[in-house]
């Protein structure tokens, strides 16, 4: 496991497109899909990494926490299943499953959506106002799998908070902290 930070993209760059199958429904589903909400949370995801199973649950709470709000959450899988076969779709389907994700959960096996978010670890996290522009991007809260700390999802929540009332997202922003995305060779 190699301890990665996130890549912070640029606060106001536009978010990508993508069109990704969901792991549940076996739906495509692209940037498009997502209009006409006031925000939008992209998390990059996967099942083996320590870093992901420790917020799993607070993700899904998360998820459950803002399904009724005007926002819309995807979740994507990046990772080279073929050398890591925990993150196949049939594996985070299972893992959609038992966590109760109420949000879809993408796999990008190109891993075009993760290069083109610049995304470089799990859990990695975007979010982005009204007009897909990037207004927050790094850790879920201050909790890793050592320090002992709770999930909460604080500094996430407060961006969502913030964009859902109107506000300003602080422009005070941590990276995320996790395991690198699995590329596949030549990636």
């Amino acid at each position: 496991m190699a301890l990665t930070e996130s890549s912070m993209l640029p606060l106001g760059t536009k978010a990508p497109g993508f069109r990704l199958p969901d792991v549940v429904s076996g739906r495509a589903v692209s940037l498009e899909d997502f209009a006409g909400k006031k925000a939008l949370l992209v998390m990059f995801l996967c099942r083996h990494c320590p870093y992901v199973k420790h917020v799993q649950k607070g993700v899904a709470r998360l998820g459950k926490d803002y399904a009724s709000k005007d926002v819309a959450i995807a979740a994507i899988s990046s990772n080279d299943a073929e050398n890591y076969p925990d993150d196949s779709p049939q594996s985070l389907q299972e893992m959609a499953r038992e966590e109760g994700f109420s949000f879809p959960f993408l796999y990008d096996e190109s891993q075009a959506a993760a290069k083109a978010f610049t995304a470089t670890c799990t859990p990695d996290f975007f979010l982005f106002d009204e007009e897909r522009r990037l207004v927050y991007r790094g850790q879920m809260d201050e909790s890793r799998p050592s320090n002992g700390k709770p999930v909460t999802g604080k500094d996430l929540r407060a961006a969502l908070d913030a964009v859902l009332s109107g506000q300003s997202v602080s422009k005070e922003q941590r990276p995320s902290v996790g395991c690198n995305i699995k590329w596949k060779p030549g990636n």
